[in-house]
């Protein structure tokens, strides 16, 4: 087992730096944009051009822009960023909770809703219940997201105001301007503001767990020992909560390892349509402006985190089903 980990660490090492590099050659060599166009007042000469450049570091040769470059990114400070000019990582700092906020309600709602429509579908496999739960889990993992919030900003935003006066759900921002100064109030106005995002990711993104789920049950409950399980006098409940179930953790446990990057990279469409503060939308932003330092840290996190859930999914199997022990030996 302690062999496993440490190749299985080494390895994970090895292809962060892999990863970190081809970061740099993609946004520092091959479309290396001109940071200073997106800034620069058409007035300003070439000799301040060239002093802002040389501020950056981007004078340099790369193979030093390369070195600072890897600091930065196993020491967690990301360098600075071009268009606001502050440290990526104070940035970072306050955009993250936001992010976290969003796509961790929205992660959590839609494996909920997956996980119960699938298990209700599988469980009653031909009759009306799993066509129609079939049919919407089809239908909501087949419509894009984007088009989803459009529906939602349609109806619950727009039409909403102009029948009754207001709006059932507010279409932008985090907050209500001015922003509520009592902290109750102030949640509970986030609350608000969170709901038509995360719900629309929620109905966008449950149909493609509800569908995977579904079947893993429908194959578990067709497995021999299943019938063995009812010879013995089982209920119904009992086999699939207490079998079925159980059997199907391991990969639903890999996918929801696996979704956690996505946590905190964010929804870039979604941040953009409700203009909520987030890491997906700073990323655009930042994709525009030629502002790497930024797009480079996010990108990095996003392979740290998809390294260390895989890592965290392969002893998780070993741990849910104990036929599978990782490193062991037959």
């Amino acid at each position: 087992m302690r062999e496993y980990l440490a190749k299985r660490i080494i390895i994970a090492i090895g292809v962060l730096f892999v990863v970190a590099a081809l970061n740099f050659i993609i946004f520092q060599v091959m479309w290396a944009g001109d940071p200073t166009s997106t800034i620069l007042n058409p007035d300003f000469t070439l000799e301040q051009k060239q002093m802002l450049l040389e501020s950056w570091g981007l004078l340099e040769p790369l193979h030093i822009r390369f070195i600072k470059y890897l600091q930065n990114m196993f020491t967690w400070r990301f360098g600075v960023s071009f268009q606001s000019r502050m440290p990526v990582i104070t940035e970072l700092s306050w955009r993250l909770p936001n992010t976290i906020l969003l796509l961790g309600t929205a992660t959590i709602g839609t494996i909920i809703l997956g996980i119960s429509v699938g298990v209700f579908a599988g469980s009653r496999r031909g009759s009306k219940a799993d066509v129609f739960s079939l049919g919407v889990g089809l239908f909501a993992d087949g419509v894009p997201t984007f088009f989803v919030q459009m529906i939602f900003l349609l109806f619950f935003s727009y039409l909403f105001f102009l029948w009754f006066g207001f709006q059932f759900f507010p279409s932008r921002h985090m907050t209500s301007v001015p922003k509520p100064t009592d902290p109750i109030v102030y949640m509970a106005d986030v609350a608000w503001h969170l709901a038509q995002p995360a719900l629309s990711l929620i109905i966008a993104g449950f149909g493609g767990w509800a569908l995977y789920v579904r079947n893993l049950i429908i194959d578990a409950l067709t497995q021999d020992y299943m019938v063995t399980a009812r010879a013995k006098g089982l209920s119904e409940r009992t086999l699939l909560y207490r079998h079925a179930f159980r059997s199907i953790l391991p990969p639903i446990s890999t996918i929801i390892t696996l979704s956690i990057p996505a946590i905190v990279t964010g929804a870039m469409i979604t941040e953009y349509i409700f203009t909520w503060p987030g890491i997906g939308s700073w990323y655009i932003a930042a994709l525009n402006a030629n502002d790497y330092p930024v797009v480079q840290a996010v990108l990095f996190i996003y392979a740290v985190l998809v390294i260390i859930c895989n890592l965290i999914a392969d002893f998780l199997y070993g741990i849910l089903d104990p036929r599978i022990r990782v490193g062991v030996r037959r």
